[in-house]
């Protein structure tokens, strides 16, 4: 299963419920919302309040990536806000395997997020704790930037490994996907592509069924 998710943190929020509903009518299934505290990444984002109130007037899957700081402290506080997963940076958890656990026992899909710098090799003692493995493609904490064409070779040795082990694992990549390289990105071995500036810069519904079709291609 291939899904688009738009990142919200690329969109206008003086009209965001306007701009959610536009990439939901575009046939998008997921939303992926970034959650960021300023310390592990430099920006600040935004957090459970937004979240919830997107929650009341949206059916669309919530895809919350959490770029904080140990972020078992907030899961019960996420999941009451409405994330249907929640992905945390293998980077920034003490105890990696218990906050996955957490996760599923909070009752959301479990996300692990790895950055550029970080060999996958240090998932594979939890890849039988996750639905999702998130492969950065930028270097975390703005959006805009261009994908690292090195990442590449990060997702084909993962999706070796998923496949070796026979697991059930959507592989996301996060950073510079457009409708220009994501078929490309695709057959590296992903199938959730999260998209920012090239969803919401422009023409939003235009823009996600561009990247929707060339996914589907």
């Amino acid at each position: 299963m291939y899904q688009l998710s738009p990142s919200i943190l690329a969109a206008d929020f003086n009209c965001l419920g306007e701009q959610i509903r536009q990439v939901e009518e575009a046939g998008v299934e997921w939303l992926h919302i970034d959650v960021m505290d300023g310390a592990f990444v430099p920006s600040i984002s935004f957090g459970m309040p937004v979240i919830a109130s997107i929650r009341k007037n949206s059916s669309l899957f919530f895809d919350v990536h959490l770029m904080i700081e140990e972020p078992g402290r907030y899961i019960e506080e996420f999941k009451k806000s409405g994330a249907d997963m929640l992905t945390v940076h293998a980077e920034a958890c003490k105890h990696l395997d218990s906050t996955l656990r957490e996760i599923r026992k909070a009752g959301m899909k479990v996300g692990v997020a790895i950055n550029p710098g970080t060999p996958v090799s240090q998932l594979e003692c939890v890849l039988d704790l996750v639905d999702m493995v998130l492969i950065m493609t930028v270097n975390p904490g703005y959006g805009g930037q261009s994908y690292i064409a090195k990442m590449d070779d990060k997702i084909k040795e993962l999706r070796a490994i998923i496949n070796e082990k026979g697991l059930d694992i959507d592989i996301e990549v996060d950073g510079g996907i457009s409708a220009k390289n994501v078929a490309h990105v695709k057959e590296c071995g992903a199938n959730v592509f999260v998209a920012g500036s090239a969803v919401f810069n422009g023409d939003i519904a235009s823009s996600a069924k561009d990247i929707l079709e060339a996914m589907e291609a």
